[in-house]
């Protein structure tokens, strides 16, 4: 069996407008049980290097190189370290096991490679060349992670700020409860003016403090990476110039905590404070957020109730093993998260669902004519839904693999209204004819409130800073 076939597994609810869906998780599956099976597998240990010294170690089992099925170790090991890479972040693999499956990874990501996008990006994060080492399965150092207490933070006069890429929220939060909020449409994607950025963000932190006796601290949920409140990478500055970006983007929001006399300021992935929304609300942990906007953000917080230092950048990480699957026109790579579960997904969609949509609107006004097209009982537009509650199905299964969940929270504009019950529905049904054992101990959550979805995260991010 060709590793391209072995890999792709057709699964049991089919999404309607994607007959070609290959799911991560069952490919990942068969893979390891004909491993198994043949009685022929051995060790194949990949490790995350961080430039805080952190370690991430993952173990799963290969073919060995003696038998004709080892050819599909390499698109197994790719897909699976691309997942791992933006799942934990890393300025260095660590590759133990089969020397091919090393090699293959480090051509992969090397200048001009398959993965060279993937590298460029780490080293902008970490600040430092990527690599690759390739080692043995028993070289591998031990793992050496750490979560961080952050957030939950509720005393005092906080500004809470969330920026998307088609508006900007503010909060301001008193005591735990907020006091005002506002929701303004900006078009950061497209600016290459610094000032921009920084004249918007300003106006939203001064209309919070308009409501309050006093600003104590200021908490910041962004799209992106941010390492102590520098951003490293984050698509709302994708048209700002390299120069300029070093210069005012990489540390925006530390000039803008000096303009605020110095309080308290702190910068999270607004994945994760997706995440720390449904944990503060849930009062509970082991919960991945998941934000379906203009791309998917993804965050995770653990059992014991800490964010963790990952990345958590699911929109970049595998979810489809066709290899014709959706390519992200960032990555260039296929079948990754932010075609699947964003307004760019449901545009996606909507195009092979033969629903006609305006090509002179934005994205996000594309997403409201599919809404309102559902919203008036067009069974195309309910397919796009439904779809995308089968990626998610899958995915979620997916991701199980690499997080312990035991609660989902689902946010963002592609999750408002009907749309958003109909893709826990079918999310639902996956879960329970495919995975009965998470669907026994999984519980999906999408808040009731259309005001609590916009609001709730611009209060989670008030809670970030300590005073």
């Amino acid at each position: 069996m060709s590793q391209e076939n072995l890999l792709q597994v057709k699964p049991r609810q089919v999404p309607p407008l994607d007959p070609n869906f290959r799911p991560a998780v069952l490919g990942n599956r068969a893979f390891l049980a004909a491993v198994k099976k043949s009685g022929k597998g051995v060790p194949l240990v990949l490790g995350l290097e961080r430039g805080d010294g952190a370690l991430s170690v993952y173990k799963t089992q290969v073919f060995d190189t003696s038998v004709p099925e080892a050819s599909a170790n390499l698109l197994y090991a790719e897909r699976l370290a691309k997942f791992l890479l933006w799942q934990k972040g890393g300025c260095k693999f660590i590759v133990g096991g089969p020397r091919e499956i090393g090699e293959h990874l480090k051509k992969a990501y090397a200048p001009g490679g398959s993965r060279a996008f993937d590298a460029e990006i780490m080293a902008r994060i970490y600040e430092k060349p990527f690599s690759v080492e390739v080692t043995s399965a028993d070289k591998v150092p031990a793992e050496k992670d750490k979560a961080m207490p952050k957030g939950k933070n509720l005393d005092g006069c906080r500004i809470g700020f969330d920026a998307g890429a088609s508006d900007r929220k503010v909060a301001a939060v008193i005591d735990g409860k907020a006091v005002y909020s506002e929701e303004v449409i900006w078009h950061p994607k497209e600016q290459r003016d610094p000032q921009y950025h920084y004249d918007h963000i300003m106006a939203a932190f001064k209309a919070a403090a308009d409501h309050m006796p006093r600003v104590d601290a200021i908490g910041v949920s962004s799209a992106g990476v941010y390492v102590n409140n520098r951003t490293m990478v984050a698509s709302l500055f994708r048209a700002i110039p390299p120069d300029l970006f070093e210069k005012r983007i990489k540390n925006l929001f530390l000039d803008l905590q000096k303009a605020w006399g110095g309080v308290p300021l702190e910068v999270c992935n607004d994945g994760d404070v997706t995440a720390l929304a449904g944990a503060m609300n849930l009062n509970a942990g082991a919960v991945l957020g998941i934000a379906m906007g203009s791309s998917e953000a993804a965050g995770y917080v653990t059992r014991e109730g800490y964010l963790t230092e990952w990345l958590n950048e699911l929109a970049f990480a595998p979810v489809d093993y066709n290899p014709k699957a959706a390519v992200d026109e960032w990555s260039g790579d296929y079948g990754c998260g932010v075609q699947y579960f964003s307004q760019v997904g449901a545009i996606r969609l909507a195009e092979a669902a033969g629903l006609p949509l305006d090509a002179k609107l934005t994205p996000a006004e594309k997403l409201k004519a599919i809404q309102a097209a559902l919203s008036a009982g067009d069974e195309r537009a309910k397919k796009i839904f439904q779809s995308i509650g089968c990626y998610l199905g899958y995915a979620l299964a997916h991701y199980a693999e690499f997080y312990d969940i035991s609660h989902v929270l689902l946010l963002g504009r592609v999750t408002s209204g009907d749309g958003g019950n109909i893709v826990v529905e079918r999310t639902q049904s996956i879960l329970k004819d495919e995975f009965p054992e998470l669907f026994a101990r999984m519980q999906i959550h999408i808040p009731e409130e259309e005001s609590e979805r916009r609001v709730g995260q611009a209060v989670a991010a008030a809670s970030l800073p300590k005073i």
